[in-house]
């Protein structure tokens, strides 16, 4: 009887043999998920420098917006001086998914090659207005210099509308009356995306929850256009940049009806889509823009410290 029951105990307690192979085609055990990619992780090994001395850097600047507040005039206006290395293009990097998913290497594969002591400056009008990037540059680095740069609501408004109607006329698509955009049984249509991206104390709430006022510099659009030079003044001092940019830097172009500028004895203007005539519009459509406008506007006041000369 003990032996019996000595040898049932071996039995039970005896590990039983591992297959070494799964005998049915449903005992594959399931494969473990991918590891997403850090899109915040960088390369191990350091940016490769030019054999002239420059490499890429990370921005130390990046130009939030907003769209048609004069971004494209406000990185040109800056490249004027010899310590910005501004990338030419809209990068999109924070914004869209498919590129931010591609990581910080891919980012700085994207900015201009530029000496040690220089500022790489970007710019992509459409971040101010995406609720995701500002926690998502945070991340990149807490200690980035913003520029935003706006005009008066209604003016971008009217901007954002025109550049629409001419994208449409060039592909030849059917083209809308800006009544019908900005107006629904009369009244405002909310439901117009270019009025949010126009209520920029929502978008500003955003990005101070992440980075403190003093962080961000706001450009006056309007005076840029009539006067750049003061706001460009501005601009340096807030960047820590050795003032260079001067009056000789900008000339007024009478037929374009706008500043251009002049670098090293070289002219160059904007594109000729900057600057169209916008649409005329039935004062009394301007005039529900104005009310509609002025609470936001208001709240934006406070949040940034200052006003604005704006309807």
């Amino acid at each position: 009887m003990a032996a019996f029951l000595l040898g049932l105990l071996l039995f039970v307690t005896q590990s039983p043999p591992v297959p070494s192979r799964p005998t049915h085609p449903g005992d594959v055990p399931p494969s473990p998920a991918p590891v997403q990619p850090d899109p915040f992780a960088l390369n191990d090994s350091s940016p490769s420098a030019h054999p002239n001395g420059t490499l890429q850097q990370l921005p130390a600047v990046i130009i939030i917006g907003v769209r048609k507040g004069g971004t494209r005039a406000l990185i040109e206006m800056l490249s004027l001086h010899s310590a910005v290395a501004a990338a030419q293009n809209e990068v999109h990097f924070f914004d869209w998914e498919s590129h931010f998913q591609r990581g910080l290497p891919w980012y700085l594969s994207q900015m201009p090659f530029s000496l040690p002591e220089q500022t790489t400056v970007e710019k992509t009008p459409a971040y101010f207005t995406s609720a995701k990037v500002p926690e998502r540059v945070w991340r990149m680095n807490p200690d980035v210099k913003l520029l935003l740069i706006l005009r008066d609501p209604t003016e971008r408004v009217l901007s954002d509308y025109t550049q629409v109607y001419y994208n449409r006329l060039q592909k030849h698509k059917r083209l809308q009356p800006i009544e019908s955009v900005l107006l629904k049984d009369g009244e405002i249509n909310l439901d117009y995306r270019a009025l949010n991206r126009s209520l920029y104390h929502l978008h500003m709430e955003n990005w101070l929850r992440y980075f403190p006022l003093d962080s961000i510099h706001v450009v006056d659009g309007d005076q840029l256009i009539r006067d750049p030079l003061p706001e460009m003044k501005q601009v340096e001092r807030f960047l820590e940049l050795e003032p260079q940019i001067n009056a000789s830097n900008f000339y007024f172009n009478k037929t374009k009806g706008f500043y251009c500028l002049r670098d090293h004895g070289r002219e160059r203007c904007l594109h000729d889509s900057k600057g169209r005539a916008h649409p005329l519009v039935d004062p009394s459509i301007l005039q529900k823009l104005f009310r509609y406008f002025h609470e936001p506007n208001r709240k934006f006041f406070e949040l940034v410290g200052r006003t604005f000369n704006w309807s």
